[in-house]
Parts: structure tokens; sequence; C-alpha cells
């Protein structure tokens, strides 16, 4: 099976120039927003009050931000180190406290004085400096808890699509040498009988094997082609059994414009060649394909062959069961009934 490759990101600075693009545009507008309410609500800022209340405290409340967000959460939190984090975390939030309330001193009109001329006291701004640092940093965390779930499941799913994409390609691979080991062992059976079918039995061989390996390599395949593939299959069968092979195969509804995985029904028809009753006019194989509201259903039974049931027998159908899972999970049903007598499988999938 392909190995699984790691994920790989596209264009990392064109990704890294959108993230800082869109940062740019949060915090700006979110600037631009509280501008636009207090020059609402309050004709008396001036340009140097707006400057210093909704430009140089918010920089300074932002660059926390960042600090958690890029440098604190990466080397302590992510890494487990917990009390390392929250005491970094604190001793931030202390520093960041004075150092504004140091800008405050030295704008001290603007920021520390309010109306009537009363002066906040330290204790009141250390608290209020505390409270809204803690905000940011709890937005900061929210943010890159957020951004790293979704970066992981990201990659889950890209992991997860590569492995049932590498085990697809594997269960394909192993159709094609189980499909030509059967088929030629039919036309070896011709050859050794000498029988004069045997040049056109290598051209449907021929013909199928085009298809296989240059038309099915697509994830979905032209319902039509995928069954003009079995009826060329079907042929080959028959040129194997000359005038004793009886199958009744129909194919009703609109079968033009409909897509389906490739390679998906031939293995039932296999086994009712193999391991089923092909020559028997009373008892023939009956197939049928019934297409109608965007849904394909199957249908085939054959007579049981009590002889020749080797150990391999089994191998096309546990395949076939595995790729409807991986390709049709929740729109397809399966129903396979081995009485007596004889072997029925019928499959419905939603195309």
């Amino acid at each position: 099976m392909e190995a699984i490759k790691p994920l790989q990101t596209r264009n990392p600075g064109i990704k890294t120039a959108w993230i800082i693009f869109w940062h740019l545009f949060f915090w700006m507008g979110m600037i631009s927003f509280f501008v636009f309410l207090a020059r609402t609500n309050d004709e008396q800022l001036t340009t140097r009050e707006l400057v210093i209340i909704f430009l140089l405290y918010p920089l300074i409340n932002i660059s926390l931000f960042y600090l958690n967000y890029l440098v604190f959460i990466p080397n302590f939190l992510n890494r487990k180190k917990y009390l390392q984090y929250a005491g970094i975390v604190a001793l931030s939030i202390v520093c960041y406290g004075l150092f504004k309330y140091g800008i405050g001193l030295l704008f001290k009109d603007v920021v520390l004085v309010r109306q009537k001329g009363h002066v906040i006291p330290f204790s009141t701004y250390f608290y209020s400096s505390i409270f809204t640092s803690l905000i940011f940093v709890f937005l900061s965390t929210a943010l890159k808890f957020s951004s790293d779930w979704f970066l992981n499941e990201r990659i889950q799913r890209d992991l997860e699509n590569q492995r049932l994409s590498a085990e697809l390609a594997f269960l394909k691979s192993q159709i094609n040498p189980h499909f030509l080991f059967n088929s030629l062992n039919s036309i070896y059976s011709l050859a050794y009988q000498r029988s004069e079918t045997t040049p056109e039995a290598i051209l449907k061989l021929s013909e199928i094997m085009r298809y296989m390996l240059y038309e099915c390599n697509d994830a979905k395949v032209d319902l039509d082609k995928e069954l003009q593939y079995l009826q060329n299959y079907i042929d080959l069968q028959k040129i194997r059994f000359g005038a004793k092979a009886f199958i009744d195969f129909k194919v009703e509804g609109n079968i033009t414009n409909q897509k389906i995985e490739p390679l998906l029904l031939i293995a039932f028809i296999e086994n009712a060649f193999k391991h089923g009753v092909a020559n028997d006019i009373t008892s023939p194989i009956k197939l049928l394909i019934n297409v109608a509201d965007g849904k394909l259903h199957f249908y085939i039974q054959n007579k049981k062959h009590t002889l020749n049931r080797d150990a391999a027998g089994g191998i096309g159908l546990i395949n076939v069961q595995r790729r409807l899972n991986l390709l049709y999970p929740d729109r397809y049903s399966l129903n396979i009934r081995d009485e007596e007598n004889t072997y029925t499988c019928e499959l419905s999938i939603t195309l």
C-alpha cells in the first residue's frame, strides 16, 4: 500500500499574508468603530485624546494579545508547562499594568484626570488594567486553541483522505491481476481445446484490459462504458462456454449521463460464472441492472455449483464490499443470500 505522505501546505507565504491581512483588518475595524462611537457621543475629544485613548492603549493591549498568542502559548502552554505559563502570564499582566500606568502619568490630563479634576487612584486604575489585560489574554488563548483545533481537524481529514486513496488504489490494484488470472484461465481452456473462438476471446480480453488500464484511472466513469465493459466480459465467458452458456442480462432505465465508481460490479459477475452453473438452460444466470431516480439497482442470481470451490473465490467480493464502504458510505445497500441451490446478490447504490 502506498505510504501516506505528510501534509504539505500550498504557498505558505500567501497563506501567512492572508492571515496577517485579516488580523490587521479586524483590529483596524475595531479601533475605527470605537473612534466613530467616541466622536458621535462626545464632540469634545481632541485628536490628541483620540490617538492616546483609541490608538496608543489599544496597541499596547494588542501587543499583549500577540505576546500570549505567538510566544507564551507555543512555548509554555502547548508544551504542558502549565505553572510556567501561569507565572509568565501573571508577570506580564502586572508589568503591562505598571507600564500603562506610567503612560497614564505622561498623559495625566487625558488618562487619569476625570470630570471636576478628579484623579483616578493607582489601585483603581491598576485593577482596571488587569481586567482589560485578562480579556486580551483570554481572547488570544481562545483564538489560538480554536485555530489549532481547526488546523488539526484539517490535517486529520487530509491524512484520512490520503489513507483512503491509498487503500482504494491498493484494492483496485488487486482487481486487475485477479480478473486477468481468471480470463487467462478461460482462454487457456479454449486454446487447449483448439477452439476457433480463441482469437476472438483474446480480442475481447484486449478490449477489456484497454478499458481497465486507460479509462478507469478517474474517480468515476460513465455508467454506459462500465456496462459495456460488463457486456464484454459476459461475451468473453460465452465464447468460453460456447453454445452452453446461458445468461439473462437486462439493462433498464436511463444509463446516459450517469457516473459510477469503476470496476465495482464485475466481482459479482465473476463470482457467478466461476462458482455458479452457467450451462443449464433451465437455470440461467440472471442479471438485471435498473437505473431510476438517481439510483442503480443491481441484481444477479446463479444456480450454485457444488464443485470447484477454491479458497480464493471470495477475494473479489471481499474487495468490492470494502470499496463500497469507502466510496459509498451510507449510500448503498447490499443483500447477499446464500441459499441451498441459488446464490443471489442485490446491490442498490445512490449514484
